[in-house]
């Protein structure tokens, strides 16, 4: 197994980093779904995004039940998934739990990001998210834990009236007689990627702090609580849940139009995530903006991550008398075998790139050094006067999650007793 990149982190990085990651994820909709509505409409919009997280969520619950000792079946395990989801990242989408016992739970939103986003959009496209995305979606995810898990609504937006809060209100149910949910008839496209397939290195349980998730379900993470070992890991499985997501994404759409239409919507997803999330992961570590800085986002942006899984170099060097960074971008990866953001640009197709840099410094561009069927070398260098913000970031920026800050809200506290 190849050595994390997160793993020159510090403990106390890490601990800002995955929330980070976990928010970012959860905004790639935000970045792909605009362009899907304007080829697709809403219903179609609708269907992309029940299939993607039908096809991601299963696997990447599976993975991270695994790499963090969660080993139980009851809806208190669930909850813990929840938490650990792209799809509610903390805070953001700000889950409350009450467990009642083994088979019976219940969970409300006291902010839900999402929401605040789509509410403007109008009723219509509110009831798609809050109704005919969630009611297959939370199921699937609950699926990876107990098949006969149900989560149904107690109430749900549109809210009435306007302000009502909490936001929304679900019950889970864990029933014998509950007949599970059909696997999606495409699910091996995601669950047999390379993606799926990714080992990672298991956490050491030497070091300070709590090294997985076996306790008791707790009210809130707080990741600086986890060892240094544990926040690799999680960051490692936040990154493969944005592969996973993507890859859904993609052939969800490829299935309801044609390759090249979703080729050209898969990168126009990709720009506006990469320079939204090279912007907040820039912002979170405290870093500046030149080819230093540009060198430590490109190494722990989770379009490049896990290591084993993406095959990328970034290097500061010289040209012209000037610095620049030195991106190698391996092409025998998992990541561009599976068809994910890494396969997406070529020496014509670099605007993606283009996006993410700039989320650091927008004066910074690209340029294809070399390339062969191995290897794609690409130089970025400063220019002299900013560039446009790409239109694909000023989509994602729409959410109110690209300048949603993250609290301290203390010691968690334990839901369940063992």
């Amino acid at each position: 197994m190849v050595t994390s990149r997160f793993a020159a982190l510090s403990r106390a990085e890490l601990a800002v980093l995955v929330p980070e990651l976990l928010l970012c994820g959860h905004l790639i909709d935000r970045s792909g779904m605009a362009h899907v509505l304007g080829a697709l409409g809403r219903p179609g919009m609708t269907g992309v995004a029940i299939e993607e997280w039908q096809l991601a969520s299963p696997v990447y619950t599976r993975r991270m039940r695994e790499a963090l000792g969660i080993t139980g079946d009851g809806v208190d395990s669930i909850f813990k998934g929840f938490q650990l989801d792209i799809g509610a990242p903390p805070q953001f989408m700000d889950f409350r739990f009450r467990v009642h016992d083994h088979d019976h739970g219940e969970f409300h939103l006291a902010h839900c990001g999402a929401l605040l986003d789509v509410e403007p959009m109008g009723p219509e496209y509110v009831v798609a998210m809050c109704h005919d995305i969630e009611d297959p979606t939370f199921d699937a995810t609950a699926l990876a834990t107990n098949p006969h898990a149900r989560v149904r609504p107690v109430h749900r937006p549109p809210r009435t009236p306007a302000d009502r809060t909490p936001m929304c209100a679900w019950v889970v149910d864990i029933d014998p007689a509950h007949e599970p949910p059909k696997p999606h008839p495409d699910a091996d496209v995601v669950a047999h990627s390379f993606a799926a397939r990714t080992e990672l290195d298991p956490i050491d349980p030497e070091g300070d702090g709590r090294h997985d998730y076996s306790g008791p379900l707790l009210n809130d993470l707080r990741f600086s609580d986890f060892s240094h070992a544990a926040l690799v890991r999680l960051a490692d499985e936040v990154c493969l849940q944005q592969h996973l997501l993507t890859l859904g994404f993609r052939f969800a759409v490829q299935v309801r139009t044609d390759a090249d239409t979703a080729l050209e919507i898969a990168r126009k997803q990709f720009a506006g995530i990469a320079g939204l999330t090279s912007e907040r992961l820039r912002k979170a570590l405290g870093l500046g903006d030149d080819t230093a800085a540009l060198a430590r986002v490109l190494r722990i942006h989770p379009v490049f991550n896990p290591a084993g899984y993406s095959a990328v170099e970034a290097s500061v060097g010289m040209s012209g008398g000037e610095p620049v960074v030195e991106l190698r971008i391996g092409r025998d990866s998992g990541a561009v075998a599976d068809g994910a953001w890494a396969a997406l640009l070529d020496p014509d197709h670099l605007e993606p790139l283009n996006a993410l840099v700039r989320g650091v410094n927008p004066r910074f561009f690209v340029r294809a050094a070399a390339a062969d069927t191995r290897t794609l070398m690409i130089e970025i260098a400063l220019s002299a006067m900013p560039f446009v913000e790409a239109s694909e970031v000023a989509i994602t920026r729409f959410s109110t999650g690209a300048t949603f800050s993250f609290t301290d809200r203390g010691v968690p506290l334990p839901l369940t007793v063992l």
